[in-house]
């Protein structure tokens, strides 16, 4: 029973959208209806740059930690893996949106394995930003950390619950950003500068 109400608590960790209520609470707009209309940090940190994106950014990686550090405590490795995986489910259909379109997980996944493999979220995180920095796109580096998190689960040898995770977390994450690969494909795709332009 208390393996159950750790992967319900992981689900309803997730789902708590940061990414709708800081730029409410804030700036009283209503996300959904700003820049790409995704509820997430990257889509955030483009509409109102780092003073809203890095808050909400580490409140979703927050929730992820939580929610697998949750399971682990509770019934070990494969109980943290479903609670993380839980806590992703949320973030892409939260309850307390009535599980309308969340967000695409990347932050939510990221959170969790620090709790489950933290030498793997390190790397990750050092991908993350090689590749943000080498191209500019949140899309790619974010695609680009996905893949290495399975290179990096195998490579390591961790127990096949965490392998699963990232296999699974990896697969899930690319296939919320097939709309950002289409864009890329086409040209389309934002590109983030250094510096906001300054308003007239």
């Amino acid at each position: 029973m208390q393996d159950v109400l750790a992967v319900l608590g992981g689900y309803v960790l997730g789902s708590l959208p940061f990414a709708y209520w800081v730029p409410r609470l804030f700036r009283g707009e209503d996300i959904r209806e700003k820049g790409s209309g995704n509820v997430g940090a990257s889509n955030v940190f483009r509409v109102y740059g780092r003073s809203l994106g890095i808050p909400v950014a580490l409140l979703d990686l927050a929730k992820g930690f939580a929610a697998a550090s949750l399971g682990l405590w509770v019934g070990g490795a494969l109980i943290g893996v479903l609670a993380g995986a839980a806590a992703m489910l949320g973030h892409a259909r939260p309850v307390f949106l009535r599980f309308e379109k969340g967000g695409k997980m990347a932050a939510t996944a990221g959170g969790a394995t620090f709790a489950l493999a933290p030498l793997v979220a390190i790397c990750c995180v050092g991908i993350w930003l090689l590749t943000f920095a080498l191209t500019r796109y949140a899309s790619v580096a974010t695609i680009a950390t996905a893949v290495g998190l399975v290179v990096l689960v195998v490579v390591l040898g961790y127990p096949w619950p965490i392998v699963a995770f990232g296999v699974a977390g990896a697969v899930a994450v690319i296939a919320m950003h097939r709309a950002n690969i289409r864009r890329l494909l086409a040209g389309t795709e934002h590109r983030f500068r250094l510096r906001r332009p300054r308003r007239a």
